[in-house]
């Protein structure tokens, strides 16, 4: 292992403080003063190599939040992997945000100087797990984009906002987000095709009055939610220890997919940019679900006909993790462009049941839609991201490194959403998932390759939806050696009005939370909308 850090690190033995994977001796390596990262063809330094290092003690604007040192961190191992050509489903995340997540623990049982050793050592095994992540986005002459996997090294940040609590962050009295995770990562606001000059991630621990967040940012154009939670599991299951490390499975970096292409994506002038305003003024709030709350939303869209394999298809349908093979005897009607019109469903076997996801999702579609006061002919569009792995005949590796997600555009006029039933609501999006197969992934691609476009993000009409992430994502996993997380807080990247991303709830069994971020009056209308708030719950965030 070796990293350039900016405090010096004192070899001496500890009396039973460290955690399994901290080694005998850490050998210490500079960072440039003067802030500069290390070129996208500069390989690993000289590990013997040593100058004066520095402490950085700065604070963020506007807040008490504390920058105590950086470093870079390198591969405990040097890269043998060849250049990774970004994919169709990369190449659109160039003008994304980088991804922002991070998990909200109590603090170690050992001191924070032991926990930033040890973070530091297990990071760079695990990015000797994950190579990728150690390089830099390098585009060749005829316009193809790569990864370039040359050791350069990602960024480690150490913070400190010592004035707040695990209570005063996660408290059950707040209604909105606390501001300060949004001082927890690294690279704010900071666009993917920027990893041609900047580390494609970053680690910011930032300690608390009683615990600690760990934050990962990683490049968008190099990794979907599924890839980034395989790396942040393993560098947690590094922590750990031994016995944890033995759960690993290595990513597959395998670019002979549906995916590669001979498009080449136009790049604007300057380079790209958000597609949405990220200074607009936004709340955000996650509501949490439980399990009985979704599975009486469930029945509401299911007209209380459940089987025994009602969770079948929702599994399918939402975990990349869990694979399951359904066959389908449903009516679905597709048009020319592979979209759904309107077709009913027969519960019949209970095959074609409406997932407990597929169920919220509806509720706060209709809620959302309600909020904002559409006129009733207005078309509102729920946008739902989807793991392609799966879906694909031969199947994907599960643990395929890269973005392997399209997607999913449901729309219906806002009179039909809120006059109607939430089965209504439900079924389109049930139906919209189901048909997404093999045949539409390729087509998918195909619509691509004929005319290479960034993805679009944002609230263009006024009644768009986005929902990302997934609550079938191991982010409670994420065990450093002292108890699993208390909470998922993510960063400002990527946020707009409509924007939602779901977490499974700490308690696991089914429950949920969504993160939800809309214009504030859109906000106060789904508080204020009984028939959605009736099923949330609160959520005990803290420790015991």
């Amino acid at each position: 292992m070796v990293f350039s850090n900016t405090k010096k690190i004192q070899k001496k033995k500890r009396k039973n403080t460290t955690p399994n994977c901290l080694p005998p001796t850490i050998k210490s390596h500079s960072l440039h003063s003067n802030g500069n990262q290390a070129s996208p063809t500069q390989e690993n330094p000289n590990p013997k190599h040593t100058q004066p290092e520095t402490i950085l003690l700065t604070k963020m604007p506007s807040s008490s939040t504390t920058i105590v040192s950086k470093c870079i961190i390198y591969p405990d191992q040097k890269s043998n992997i060849k250049p990774l050509k970004l994919s169709v489903s990369d190449l659109p995340m160039l003008s994304c945000h980088y991804i922002q997540k991070g998990v909200l623990l109590t603090a170690p049982p050992y001191s924070f100087e032991h926990l930033i050793i040890s973070l530091k050592h297990s990071l760079s095994i695990a990015l000797s797990h994950f190579p990728a992540l150690a390089g830099r986005l390098s585009t060749d002459s005829d316009g193809y984009v790569y990864i370039v996997c040359n050791d350069a090294g990602v960024d480690f940040i150490h913070a400190k906002a010592k004035h707040l609590t695990l209570n005063a962050v996660v408290s059950p009295s707040l209604v909105d987000v606390h501001p300060c995770f949004k001082e927890f990562f690294a690279y704010d606001m900071t666009i993917s095709y920027n990893g041609h000059h900047n580390p494609l991630a970053a680690v910011q621990i930032t300690e608390l009055a009683d615990g600690v967040f760990i934050g990962c940012t990683v490049n968008h154009a190099v990794t979907d939610g599924t890839s980034f939670w395989h790396f942040f599991n393993t560098f947690a299951a590094v922590t750990k220890g031994a016995a944890a490390k033995k759960l690993l499975r290595s990513p597959d970096f395998t670019r002979d997919t549906v995916f590669n292409s001979n498009a080449v994506l136009p790049i604007p002038d300057g380079g790209p940019t958000v597609t949405f305003d990220a200074d607009e003024p936004l709340r955000e709030r996650v509501f949490h679900f439980s399990r009985e709350a979704i599975q009486k939303l469930k029945q509401r869209a299911n007209n209380n006909e459940l089987t025994d394999s009602a969770e079948v298809m929702g599994k399918q349908v939402n975990d990349g993790w869990k694979i399951v093979n359904v066959n389908l005897n449903g009516n679905v009607t597709v048009n020319s462009n592979g979209k759904i019109t309107t077709t009913p469903l027969a519960n019949g076997n209970g095959r074609n049941e409406i997932s407990s996801f597929q169920s919220l999702s509806a509720q706060l579609w209709r809620a959302v839609t309600h909020a904002r006061k559409l006129d009733p002919s207005k078309t509102s569009t729920f946008r739902m991201a989807v793991n392609c792995r799966h879906r694909l005949v031969p199947k994907m590796d599960a643990f395929y490194f890269g973005n392997a997600i399209q997607s999913i555009p449901t729309v219906a006029t806002a009179g039909d959403i809120v006059s109607r039933d939430l089965r209504f609501c439900a079924e389109l999006l049930h139906q919209n998932v189901v048909v997404h197969d093999d045949a539409t992934v390729r087509r998918g691609v195909e619509d691509w390759e004929k005319a290479p476009r960034l993805f679009p993000l944002g609230n263009f009409d006024g009644a768009m939806i986005t929902m990302g992430s997934s609550p079938r994502f191991p982010m409670y996993d994420n065990d450093f050696g002292w108890g699993r997380p208390l909470a998922i807080r993510s960063g400002k990247a990527n946020k707009f009005d409509g924007k939602i991303s779901a977490f499974p709830g700490r308690e696991g069994n089914g429950s949920v939370d969504l993160e939800v971020v809309l214009a504030p009056e859109t906000m106060a209308g789904i508080e204020n909308d009984m028939e959605f708030m009736q099923y949330v719950t609160p959520a005990v965030l803290v420790a015991q």
